[in-house]
């Protein structure tokens, strides 16, 4: 069965979330609301897992965690958080500024030393996108970690506005309809991600995260670069919801709402399937031999 997305309810743009109590109280019951609606549609979490937290020191992931504490005393199973981050040695980086705001929160937490920032400098060519290589280093040691102190779960900071971008980003780059899953076993079966802000709209998080006085630290890699294609994507959305107001919730909707047989993959739907009649034709009946060779040669090769 098909999974709907709950609408959101943005604030008037007009409002400064500092200097509204109401407002702010408003937002951060909306993000609960959103969070526990998708850990539970998606099964994110179960009784007893240990959720290790990414934490990278954005308004994503600040969000996060600060929304996945306070469910945590109410919610219907028993879990523990712990926040990681992965110290990946950029220059002028604030190593500090985390270990303070967690501990002054009371929080397990781990920092992870690794020195990403310099391998991925010597590799990438200058101008070049950073994005890919970074974001395999990162993803390996957060999940070798996991690994080494048996983590069930991995939570990432990804929201609503991300997996639209994905979605769009495979169809325009890569040829293909997919996404970024709200919950995804890793390829090698071992580990369990999950993104509990699936259903928050980015423009919540920023406003939440500015009202919470969240310490943001700027990345110094892919958040820096201008060429990205995912800001090409992000351009092309903001310019949707200028135009129509509500249309990224709508596209949000439809990764939950997919028809199959309305595609046009036949690993997904079998559009061969026997009628009354006999079984479909095969290419060679329909097309001469000649036309036959080079066109299933190209196929293989695609």
């Amino acid at each position: 069965m098909s999974t709907v997305l709950p609408l959101h309810e943005p604030l008037p743009r007009a409002h400064d979330p500092r200097r509204d109590a109401p407002a702010v109280h408003r937002l951060g019951k909306r993000l609960r609301h959103q969070m526990g609606r998708a850990i539970a549609d998606f099964g994110m979490i179960e009784d007893g897992d240990r959720v290790m937290v990414c934490l990278s020191g954005g308004k994503d992931s600040y969000t996060l965690l600060d929304i996945l504490l306070q469910l945590q005393s109410k919610a219907p199973v028993a879990f523990s958080i712990t926040a990681v981050n992965l110290d990946q040695k950029q220059p002028g980086f604030p190593a500090h500024v985390l270990p303070d705001y967690l501990k002054s929160r009371g929080v397990d937490f781990h920092i992870i030393e690794q020195d990403t920032y310099s391998v991925v400098s010597r590799v990438i060519p200058e101008g070049k996108t950073m994005c890919s290589l970074c974001s395999r280093l990162r993803r390996g040691a957060l999940y070798h970690h996991a690994a080494q102190h048996g983590f069930t779960k991995i939570a990432l900071g990804h929201h609503r506005d991300d997996l639209v971008a994905t979605f769009f980003l495979n169809m325009f780059f890569h040829a293909k309809l997919g996404g970024m899953p709200p919950k995804l076993r890793s390829d090698d079966g071992q580990h369990v991600v999950i993104r509990p802000l699936a259903y928050a709209a980015e423009d919540d998080i920023a406003a939440y995260a500015q009202a919470r006085a969240f310490p943001i630290i700027p990345c110094n890699l892919c958040g820096s670069q201008e060429n990205l294609q995912r800001k090409q994507v992000r351009k092309m959305l903001d310019a949707w919801e200028r135009e129509t107001p509500g249309r990224i919730e709508t596209i949000a909707r439809s990764l939950g709402n997919v028809s199959p047989s309305q595609l046009s993959d036949p690993a997904l739907f079998d559009f061969r399937m026997p009628g009354a009649g006999a079984a479909p034709a095969a290419l060679k009946d329909w097309l001469p031999d000649a036309q036959v060779a080079p066109i299933d040669i190209a196929m293989r090769e695609a």
